[in-house]
């Protein structure tokens, strides 16, 4: 089992979502970060334009079996890409383990997730 961690421009949210499901990846979470980086933002706010130290993202936890990794990445890459500096990072991490709340149940991740 593997954790991806995805931070995205919250512009290109829907199309990753659609493509996240067209490749069969049904369930994942995300919530809205805020970062610096390379990247800037700039507001325009009655003709003024207020630079923003901060930039808007989302940020996607996806947990998939081994046999989904590649797919899985590989479609958060596609939609996510814009070609510009900003367009966020993927992060990798192996899950050893899980504890299903309902029962206290614990074992290998992979036997709660399904294909």
């Amino acid at each position: 089992m593997k954790k991806i961690e995805a931070i995205i421009r919250k512009t290109k949210f829907e199309e990753v979502k659609e493509t996240l499901h067209e490749n069969g990846i049904e369930f994942f979470s995300f919530w809205e970060a805020r970062g610096v980086g390379m990247a800037r933002e700039s507001r325009v706010y009655r003709g003024i334009a207020y630079d923003t130290s901060t930039i808007e993202r989302l940020y996607l936890q996806i947990v998939v079996r081994d046999v989904n990794l590649e797919k899985t990445i590989q479609a958060v890459l596609n939609a996510a890409a814009t070609g510009q500096v900003g367009d966020g990072k993927i992060f990798v991490s192996s899950i050893d383990e899980s504890i299903r709340i309902r029962t206290g149940e614990k074992g290998d991740a992979s036997l709660y997730i399904k294909d």
